[in-house]
């Protein structure tokens, strides 16, 4: 129903998720549009995407030299947009590497061009 009405993860600027101890349909669709989002970033194949609890994560693979970047959301509930204006972005050695290099954050608009950066 979200996704639906929604349709791109820009649409999601702007809204109030309910806090809930489970996942909510809200969430579930925004966590399927971010998933969408990344898995069509130009130059990049997305290897791993993990829904956590209000907050996503992901493994992005440069196709032209085959190195890591992982990303995260903040929890959506905590601060209006901040999900989409500071994602962790960092390099990783494997697709488990939740420790790699140093934390650098950067907007979903720029993630792209900060990730090709990492992994060049």
């Amino acid at each position: 129903m979200f996704a639906a009405t929604r349709k791109t993860l820009r649409g999601w600027l702007g809204f109030r998720f309910e806090s809930s101890s489970g996942l909510t349909e809200e969430f579930a669709g925004f966590a399927r549009d971010y998933k969408k989002f990344l898995s069509r970033l130009e130059g990049f194949e997305l290897v791993k995407f993990s829904r956590g609890h209000f907050e996503v994560s992901a493994f992005l693979k440069n196709t032209a030299t085959g190195k890591l970047v992982y990303i995260s959301s903040s929890d959506v509930r905590c601060s209006r947009d901040e999900w989409y204006e500071n994602v962790l972005v960092r390099t990783a050695e494997h697709e488990s590497d939740y420790t790699g290099g140093s934390n650098g954050y950067t907007t979903l608009d720029t993630l792209r061009d900060n990730a090709l950066r990492l992994t060049k």
